[in-house]
């Protein structure tokens, strides 16, 4: 026994658990509403949507103050809960347990759930009513919200956090996977979100094309050899380089040099690419994936050259590499499943570019071994010494090898034609990809997918 009056410390009680309802309400409309809602309501002119869309702009302090003062309720809920039942029942032991149980419900249905549901499903009416008295609290326990919580990072291990973690990625995060469990949104969903916070954190370098996979034209070489390599890597924005791969001069567009030769087929067959190829963009290959697709879509860029920190090429960066990282792999319409080791007529097999050599070999009963390489794909670039494209032929080991079928928006080979090769075959190539490939950027889409979209 306390001897404390049971009625006023009910009453108390029961104003702390209201409170931290309805603060716990307000933080369920904060974070149901969006920042468009908000601004139509502040059109609508809508009684304390200012306070709110103020709110919205940082919302850290006033979160921080209504946890604190959440918490503070629910405490006192708690003291005076405690308080009762010492009046009603005898024995600490069973003082705690009945308090504890009570208290539990209480604050979970009338604290937990059902503010939180009201707030949820009255967002725009609830923010406008709490948030602005809630805002004036701010300005008054602000400072000692916030010197709590930089009394809780000094003793944090680590750096902590400044504004605390209340309004956290991690905290939203966790509110994602979440509402994917309760399957208010779909998995790729959910992925979808995770991949935009992770862009902040994803380097340019992580996702662009390496300039091992580059195809380049050289400057000086003619539209109509470069048209003819349009046509057969696929791709609709390549490199022009000069002396080397460090050395980009511009990026040669399919159509430019498509529209070139409908303008005068004769004039363009002997144009030089120097003449059609429009001025590069140059990145570093630490710049933030989102930066850039920020940037990218400011400037209408649709691909960048990455330099390392020495300035030499690192590779090449397309939106759409950054796109992908958002919304996953971007397939190609003429993509389809690609086999292991597929038998054809006359002896020939189709394999995939992925295939150890270790099962060819087997399967041709040839000596293939290699320490460099591992894929059937890796050998046949190694011997011809440049990124393959459909119709490159190598020999080796007594194998033809020849490079089939290009896959995927960067359109790399997906197969390979393997054969017994004759006597007299040896590594060889396509004259124009002798001269036009050499080592340079990897540029857009197939160039089927830049028609059609166009």
């Amino acid at each position: 026994m306390t001897g404390a009056p049971v009625v006023p410390v009910v009453l108390i009680g029961v104003v702390a658990l209201v409170l931290a309802g309805l603060i716990a309400a307000a933080e369920a409309a904060l974070g149901r509403l969006t920042r468009g809602e908000v601004a139509q309501l502040v059109a609508d002119r809508r009684r304390g949507a200012e306070a709110v869309q103020s709110v919205l702009e940082d919302p850290a302090r006033l979160v921080n103050v209504s946890v604190f003062l959440r918490l503070l309720m629910e405490s006192l809920a708690a003291v005076c809960a405690t308080l009762v039942v010492a009046e009603l029942v005898t024995g600490w032991a069973l003082v705690l347990v009945v308090t504890g149980a009570v208290m539990g419900a209480i604050t979970f249905s009338i604290v937990g759930v059902s503010p939180r549901t009201i707030g949820r499903q009255h967002a725009e009416t609830v923010a406008c009513l709490i948030v602005p008295p809630l805002r004036g609290l701010t300005t008054l326990l602000g400072p000692l919200a916030q010197l709590l919580v930089a009394l809780a990072n000094a003793v944090t291990p680590g750096r902590g956090l400044r504004d605390g973690p209340f309004t956290s990625e991690v905290e939203l995060r966790e509110l994602v996977d979440l509402a994917s469990e309760s399957q208010v949104i779909e998995a790729g969903e959910r992925e979808m979100v995770h991949n935009v916070f992770e862009l902040g954190d994803t380097l340019v370098r992580e996702v662009m094309v390496p300039r091992t996979d580059m195809v380049t034209v050289q400057h000086g070489t003619t539209l109509h050899k470069a048209m003819s390599l349009f046509l057969r890597s696929g791709f609709s924005r390549i490199p022009v380089v000069g002396k080397d791969v460090d050395d980009i001069l511009g990026v040669l567009y399919l159509k430019d040099v498509a529209r070139r030769f409908h303008e005068s087929y004769d004039l363009a067959v002997h144009t030089a690419v120097d003449d059609a190829m429009r001025p590069p963009v140059f990145v570093p290959e630490s710049k933030p994936v989102d930066d850039l697709l920020r940037e990218m879509q400011r400037t209408s860029a649709h691909v960048a050259v990455v330099v390392d920190e020495y300035g030499g090429t690192a590779g090449l960066v397309t939106i759409e590499d950054l796109i992908e990282e958002i919304v996953g792999e971007i397939a190609d319409e003429y993509d389809r499943e690609t086999p292991g080791i597929e038998p054809l007529e006359e002896g020939m097999y189709r394999v995939s570019t992925r295939t150890p050599i270790d099962e060819v070999a087997d399967l041709f009963g040839a000596d293939l071994e290699d320490d460099e390489v591992d894929s059937v794909g890796g050998l046949l670039a190694k011997a011809l010494g440049k990124v393959p494209i459909p119709g490159s032929t190598a020999t080796i080991g007594g194998l033809e090898l020849t490079a089939e079928r290009r896959e995927g928006r960067r359109n790399r080979i997906a197969t390979i034609l393997v054969r017994r090769a004759p006597e007299q075959d040896q590594v060889e190539d396509d004259d124009t990809h002798d001269a036009l490939s050499g080592g340079g950027a990897v540029a857009g889409r197939d160039a089927r997918d830049e028609g059609g979209r166009r």
